[in-house]
């Protein structure tokens, strides 16, 4: 049975696990998402993956090029039933990618999943954030830049 207490306590492992990424350490994230072929994302960089490996790669990608970042959820409203859970809130975003200062408010979405006796992440879901997807557009043009 769903128990809000439970996937609010997963939610803090979540966003623990989410500011080790933002300052280059995305390894927590793989113990509190879900590694199913249903696990989806939507980043505030833009696009959508899914699956697990998708997922990864891109928490791994971004973790790369990210540091001196702090992310906190706000305004948090959970709902609970039989196996599965969301929440929503506000996050307040702020990190370098590639040194380059980022900052963004953005309403998330978050849907957890009960499986084998853990919740766990199995959607995040986030507003574009302009800047963001701005510095991700610079790298990726370095990137092809020097390819050539």
């Amino acid at each position: 049975m769903a128990n809000e207490e439970d996937v609010r306590k997963a939610s803090q492992e979540f966003y623990k696990a989410l500011n080790l990424m933002v300052n280059g350490n995305a390894e927590a994230l793989k113990v509190i998402w879900s590694h199913s072929e249903q696990a989806t994302t939507m980043h505030p960089v833009g696009g959508r993956q899914v699956g697990w490996n998708d997922v990864w790669n891109t928490w791994n990608q971004v973790a790369q090029v990210s540091s001196d970042g702090k992310v906190e959820l706000e305004d948090q409203l959970i709902f609970a039933s039989g196996d599965l859970a969301y929440e929503t809130g506000v996050e307040n975003a702020g990190f370098k990618v590639a040194g380059t200062k980022t900052e963004g408010q953005v309403r998330v979405t978050n849907v957890y999943r009960k499986e084998n006796g853990s919740w766990k992440i199995v959607h995040h879901h986030t507003d574009l954030v302009p800047a963001m997807v701005e510095a991700v557009s610079k790298l990726q043009a370095g990137a092809k830049e020097s390819a050539v």
